[in-house]
Parts: C-alpha cells; sequence; structure tokens
C-alpha cells in the first residue's frame, strides 16, 4: 500500500539529517518501490523555543507491504539512531522528526497511532512537499486533492524551495 512519511530537521547537518532518514526507511524489509521523494523545503519553526532554527522538510512516499504499528516502532528506532531523544519537550528542536502521514486508506486511531495524520492537511511544510510528488492525491478524509488542499491553506507560514534533488 502507499505510504508516506514526513521529515523534518532543524539541529545538526539537517540536510544530512534528512538523508539518512530517507536511507534508513528504504532500507526497511517492507518498504518497496516505487520511491518518490520531494523536493526540500526550509520553513519557519512552530511552536518551537524561541530561538529555534529554521526546519528542513520533505515528504517520501513509497509501497509497504507491513503493519503500520510495526512502521511507526521502525521509524521510532530510526530517529533514536539520528540522535533524537524520547524524552524530549513536545515541538522542541530536534535533529530528526519523522511522521507517519498514512498508510493507503487505513484509518486508525489511538493514543499510540493516528492515521491518516490528523493535521497534515493544515500544516504547508506537509501539503507543500507532497503536492510535488502527488499533486493529485486525495488523502483519506479529504474531498480535494494535494494541489487544491495547498491553494486553499490558509497558514501564512513561508516555505521556501531549499533543493530539489538530494
Amino acid at each position: 500500500m502507499r505510504t508516506a512519511v514526513a521529515l523534518g530537521s532543524n539541529l545538526g547537518d539537517r540536510l544530512e539529517n534528512l538523508r539518512a532518514a530517507r536511507g534508513q526507511i528504504i532500507a526497511l524489509g517492507e518498504v518497496q518501490p516505487p520511491i518518490l521523494s520531494s523536493g526540500i523545503y526550509e520553513t519557519e519553526p512552530v511552536d518551537c523555543e524561541r530561538g529555534a532554527s529554521k526546519f528542513l522538510n520533505a515528504v517520501v512516499e513509497f509501497d509497504y507491504e507491513g503493519d503500520s504499528g510495526q512502521l511507526l516502532g521502525q521509524v521510532v528506532r530510526i530517529e533514536e539512531s539520528l540522535g533524537r531523544r524520547r524524552d524530549h519537550q513536545k515541538n522542541a528542536s530536534r535533529t530528526i522528526d519523522i511522521d507517519l502521514l498514512y498508510c493507503g486508506d487505513r484509518q486508525i486511531d489511538n493514543e499510540r497511532l493516528q492515521l491518516p495524520h490528523p493535521r497534515m492537511h493544515l500544516r504547508k511544510f506537509v501539503i507543500q512537499p507532497l503536492a510535488d510528488i502527488r499533486p493529485e492525491l486525495i488523502l483519506p478524509n479529504q474531498r480535494k486533492t494535494v494541489a487544491d488542499l495547498l491553494v486553499e491553506l490558509r497558514e501564512t507560514s513561508d516555505v521556501g524551495r531549499f533543493i530539489d534533488d538530494w
């Protein structure tokens, strides 16, 4: 099933953090091609501590042949391997943040996992890169394409193209 993750980093070598996360995700046994990677966007931090550095954000989509709960566990281990601490404050600066956006049309809502991601359609730093790779996609629980959601998004944060090929 087509599955997507959002990647973000605002500490250390942000570009290398995204590359390393994408590489580890692609290397998972259940991940299969085709693998689509958006461009990388630089964005202002949202709800972070004062003085936080800008984020680099991207979206990666792939076929996944496993359980979404298992994928969440694998993503957490990847974050930890790249220096993310589990005891961090909510929305604090981080070397890597990986969010599951959707796993096909699965709908899960428990304390550990929410699919589709409940706020992705409201976040320009997610919708903009997703529009790079899947502009005609209609997300679960939505009626409009990703491209239409992007046009109608009222969020005013600056999301600027950083790099295309990474």
